[in-house]
């Protein structure tokens, strides 16, 4: 990886495993003090693993994926329910519902948009625990919040979102370790930085055939379980930097209804590394080989990975929990690539802007 980045979205992509190692490095104690803070909040104390029963959170874009993510993460590893906010039951309707015994979180890379501010704003006004996760400690929803993780990213110029993605799936997945303060995790964190950086020579390898796409119109992402959110953040960057009508849906999802769609040569793309769901992936892919549908795979499966048109390998032996860390960046050279193919700019797509407020 000596060569030049082709852009500032190619630079921010390769650098995603330096600022992940940052992450861990400047964050780690942090977080596990923030994890005690929300353990003992209770003054009286209480028989709980946690002093909140569920978690609720906040965002929009990427960081509403990464809080995809965070249900699996906190579902599986801390037995939580985790619910997505309706941040417009906040603003527009200015009708919250009651937040008893939530942890609250935001996430949010810029920390400006007022309706994940207005979240998080209104837990604490209830009384329940906040935690703001951003790339700007100084943003309106870290001054919001009780408990702040700086993702420590550095400014992220493209527009499109990247390290400050993976970014916050760390974060979220360092805080789910540092609640259940579960050293085994924390190691396997530790490790993930250099994993993700072995992964870019054969992501290119594989990837050099992308333009053949160029003419792509539309297409599906499909993923499941923890790799549910790498669907939905693979398709929004082909939208957003590609033009391409991308839709994401979990392996389950596909088979009740929108499979109907699939015809020999329609783009199908499957995110499929190794772990629980992956028995469910390759049902699903015999299925769509027999519609001879266009399969472009990313797995550390070979049988898998044998079965795409264009395959692309990730590193084997990544813990499922972390998967979406390194499964993430094929599909984002691949939307980065597909967009240089045809002729725009990845770096300011049409259309767009860096930080977008909703309110």
């Amino acid at each position: 990886m000596t060569n030049r980045p082709s852009s500032v979205l190619e630079g921010e992509i390769r650098e995603q495993p330096e600022v992940l190692h940052h992450l861990l490095e400047s964050q780690t104690e942090k977080i596990l003090k923030i994890a005690e803070t929300l353990r003992n909040r209770d003054a009286d104390g209480c028989d709980r693993p946690y002093c909140f029963d569920y978690v609720v959170l906040a965002a929009r874009g990427s960081s509403d994926n990464a809080a995809r993510y965070a249900q699996y993460l906190f579902g599986y590893h801390n037995r939580l329910p985790v619910a997505l906010a309706t941040a417009s039951l906040f603003t527009m309707y200015k009708h919250p519902p009651r937040l008893g015994r939530a942890l609250v979180i935001g996430i949010s890379q810029s920390g400006q948009s007022p309706d994940i501010v207005e979240v998080v704003a209104e837990g604490r006004r209830q009384g329940q625990a906040t935690v703001a996760i951003t790339n700007d400690p100084e943003s309106p929803l870290a001054k919001a919040s009780e408990c702040v993780i700086d993702l420590k990213a550095g400014t992220e110029k493209s527009v499109a979102a990247t390290k400050t993605y993976t970014a916050s799936l760390g974060a979220l997945a360092l805080l789910s370790a540092a609640l259940e303060h579960d050293k085994n995790r924390l190691e396997q964190l530790r490790r993930l930085p250099a994993i993700m950086e072995s992964s870019f020579p054969a992501i290119l390898r594989a990837l050099d055939r992308v333009e053949r796409y160029r003419y792509m119109s539309h297409c599906v992402v499909i993923g499941r379980g923890f790799n549910y959110a790498t669907g939905f953040e693979v398709a929004l960057k082909i939208k957003e930097l590609t033009r391409t009508i991308t839709e994401p849906y979990s392996s389950a999802d596909f088979l009740h209804g929108p499979i109907a769609m699939v015809r020999p040569g329609f783009p199908v793309m499957v995110i499929a590394p190794c772990g629980d769901v992956i028995d469910d992936i390759r049902h699903l892919v015999a299925t769509l080989q027999k519609l001879e549908a266009e399969l472009l795979v990313i797995s550390d499966d070979p049988a898998l990975l044998n079965a795409g048109n264009t395959a692309c390998p990730i590193p084997e032996g990544v813990p499922e929990w972390l998967s979406p860390l390194v499964a993430v960046i094929p599909g984002q050279y691949f939307a980065l690539i597909l967009a240089q193919a045809k002729g725009l700019n990845p770096d300011h797509p049409e259309g767009l802007k860096k930080v977008t407020e909703t309110k």
